[in-house]
């Protein structure tokens, strides 16, 4: 008896395992196409203008009002242009929001709302479900950006890196909803932030950025399970929260990296900002963590300087005209008779005169020196962004000491030792 049974378990499991297989509603036909040939099929545009979201799993919409569940338990429906596929993300889902809503919270996109203009869009100020939001408005032929962008963010999650809320989609264009940064980007801060009416960043600010930044990068280089490259890190890409906490945003251009033997490489188009592109990725294309990691130098001679990464220097001689270098190559010249801390030479004539020479000379050097390894022009040479975290980390540990020094004789001290 106990033999039959088992046969006829064995028997009826061979039945469900058949009817499974003959069941895969999702499994793509790839016969014949190549690797590369199958992925360009998973984003290819649409004719009516809609876009395709290719992650291997994915829901197709025929309509253009699709139900969604939430996690209350009610329901709402989407607004989403026809022949749209929406992804089955891998971790949390955005919110969808309607094109009304995106218009209602944006005054039909007013000028009073307009918070900048960035690679791909604009971006606007909102209110969305009774919370503040950044929307960068884009137009259908910014698909692929679009994809990438809500791609990465749905996959990584980190302090230090803006935060995806929603998407939103109209006939004619995208909508991404993000977690707004109350205090603009770095480079509001940074360059003439007077008449833009922003305040300058103390010196402690200033490194705390530095480290946010750092550590955002140091975990989509090192510690999510897709390895990324930014491609575009530069000052106005790093926004800032109320209390000046950094979040790296801007994720259009991100590249995915494989690991290899000899290091995490991808051939591809030359993208980014002038003044932050590393040379080895303008003279061959290959896209490296360690092309973020120069581009990252760069912010830090920034932070040091308050200049741009591509600079107006006045002329050698008298009455020659002024030339438009790279801030890396002034910054450079200006170290090359810094010998230490207590003699900086050149480098003391290129700290932003915003910090009124209230910063702690030993960590203004050690930073100096750190954005110098990051610019190296061999790329081997450069620090990763974990070298980077930890020398960061004892910089603003010994600038806290520095200032603390100061909070019993002066009105300089700042308060940020606290909670820290």
């Amino acid at each position: 008896m106990g033999v039959a049974l088992a046969l006829i378990a064995i028997a009826l499991l061979a039945l469900v395992l058949c009817k499974l297989s003959q069941y895969n509603p999702q499994a793509p036909n790839n016969q014949g196409k190549s690797p590369d040939q199958s992925i360009s099929h998973k984003f290819q545009l649409l004719k009516s203008g809609s876009f395709c979201y290719g992650s291997g799993r994915y829901l197709c919409c025929q309509f253009g009002n699709v139900k969604q569940s939430r996690t209350d338990g009610s329901d709402h429906h989407m607004n989403t242009p026809k022949g749209v596929v929406v992804d089955v993300f891998d971790r949390e889902k955005p919110i969808v929001f309607t094109y009304q809503e995106i218009l209602a919270s944006t005054d039909s996109f007013s000028d009073a709302n307009l918070l900048g203009h960035g690679t791909y869009g604009s971006v606007y100020y909102g209110v969305l479900r009774d919370q503040e939001v950044a929307i960068k408005r884009m137009t259908a032929t910014k698909t692929k950006e679009f994809i990438v962008e809500m791609k990465v963010l749905c996959k990584v999650h980190h302090a230090s890196l803006v935060e995806l809320i929603g998407y939103a989609a109209s006939k004619d264009e995208l909508y991404l909803i993000y977690e707004y940064s109350q205090k603009g980007s770095l480079k509001n801060h940074l360059h003439d932030p007077q008449s833009k009416g922003y305040t300058s960043l103390s010196w402690i600010y200033r490194v705390q950025i530095a480290l946010d930044a750092a550590r955002g990068l140091e975990y989509i280089h090192e510690h999510t399970k897709d390895h990324y490259v930014h491609r575009d890190i530069k000052s106005s890409n790093i926004l800032l929260d109320e209390s000046f906490r950094a979040k790296i945003s801007d994720f259009g251009l991100a590249k995915l990296v494989v690991k290899s033997t000899d290091a995490e490489a991808s051939v591809t188009k030359v993208v980014g900002t002038f003044g932050y592109l590393a040379p080895e990725y303008l003279r061959d294309g290959l896209a490296t963590t360690k092309n973020d990691v120069y581009a990252f130098g760069v912010v830090l001679f920034e932070l040091i300087s308050g200049k741009e990464a591509i600079t107006r220097t006045d002329g050698l001689n008298e009455g020659s005209n002024s030339e438009r270098r790279s801030l890396a190559s002034v910054m450079l010249s200006a170290l090359k008779n810094c010998r230490n801390s207590m003699y900086m030479g050149s480098l003391k004539d290129c700290i932003d005169p915003n910090l009124m020479d209230l910063y702690p000379h030993d960590c203004v050097y050690k930073m100096a020196m750190l954005a110098k390894q990051c610019v190296e022009e061999d790329p081997v040479l450069r620090p990763d962004m974990k070298q980077a975290v930890i020398t960061l980390s004892q910089i603003l540990l010994s600038s806290i000491e520095w200032e603390a020094t100061l909070a019993g004789n002066s009105q300089v001290f700042s308060g940020l030792v606290a909670g820290r």
